[in-house]
């Protein structure tokens, strides 16, 4: 908190592609430090996220006004996944994540792996400071980060912290009903997708669930690659299932999200241009031929 005191400019980054814990840490951060300390400018950057427009929205702003200001980049484990370039245009680099470090940048660079989000991580600055106070806004941000990376608190990477964070969280009068509602909500086309998904997917001897959308089929759809990409975890209830990716074709790259319930898989997607965390990863290869290699790798992986 001594550098956000210094400092009256103070613009928030994180990763691209943003899931809920990218922008509920960015929006949850921006109004922790507007709800304790009004006189500071707060800006939060990056590109949209239709589907999670209605968690918040990005500012826009000039150039100019990195210079002499604080910039904090949460949820990125490294510089080439950071949303708007011009991070390294401010005064002082902050770095806020609980990813296994991949690239070391910022001081202080505040990791803690123990985390199930960077969510989490900032609600202990609240939990740490009594004298703070919390809005009902910055609340809904910081738990949408922990739902969503927790998997409704599904995941192995909840502890007693975790639900420690979410209980001072839900203290605070926002609409959690609205909230699960728009989260999970599917479109027609998207709901149409799935069951395209679920009647395409492979799933091998070893227990890795796939499949490949070509933007061909993306489109026959009317969506987005990133509306399929949603899609990743649509089998993954599927009995004997230890692994599984979704591969969605966008522009002249393919997209592969990666999840697991045994191996850990952040290495793997690390060797494909990507990374994450062990249990939920993403990765990038160039064509479908990358794209089987890596299913043989996720084979691999299981089989051990």
């Amino acid at each position: 908190m001594n550098l956000i005191k210094q400092y009256k400019t103070i613009i928030i980054h994180r990763h691209v592609r943003p899931d809920p814990d990218a922008l509920g840490s960015q929006g949850g951060l921006a109004f922790l430090i507007k709800d304790n300390f009004s006189d500071k400018n707060v800006y939060i950057v990056g590109e949209e996220s239709d589907s999670l427009k209605f968690l918040i929205q990005m500012d826009q702003i000039d150039d100019a006004v990195y210079k002499n200001a604080l910039v904090i980049v949460c949820d990125t484990a490294n510089r080439e996944r950071i949303s708007d370039e011009r991070y390294s245009c401010g005064a002082h680099l902050v770095k806020i994540d609980h990813h296994p470090v991949v690239d070391s940048y910022g001081e202080p660079e505040w990791v803690n792996t123990e985390s199930s989000s960077t969510s989490e991580m900032l609600c202990s600055i609240y939990r740490s400071h009594p004298e703070f106070t919390l809005s009902k806004e910055a609340a809904r941000l910081l738990y949408a980060g922990i739902v969503g990376d927790t998997g409704r608190f599904q995941y192995s990477n909840v502890t007693a912290d975790t639900f420690l964070a979410a209980a001072e969280l839900v203290r605070l009068p926002f609409n959690r009903q609205a909230f699960f509602a728009q989260l999970y909500e599917r479109s027609l086309e998207q709901t149409r997708l799935n069951g395209y998904v679920l009647e395409q997917f492979t799933l091998t001897e070893e227990g890795v669930g796939y499949v490949k959308l070509t933007q061909e089929v993306i489109r026959s759809y009317h969506l987005t690659s990133s509306d399929a990409s949603a899609l990743v975890n649509c089998f993954s209830n599927v009995a004997h299932i230890k692994a599984w990716v979704l591969f969605s074709e966008e522009g002249e790259v393919i997209r592969a999200r990666i999840r697991s319930k045994a191996p850990a898989i952040n290495q793997l997607a690390a060797k494909y241009h990507g990374g994450g965390h062990p249990m939920a990863s993403g990765a990038t290869v160039a064509s479908w031929e990358e794209a089987d290699l890596l299913i043989a790798d996720l084979r691999a992986l299981c089989a051990q």
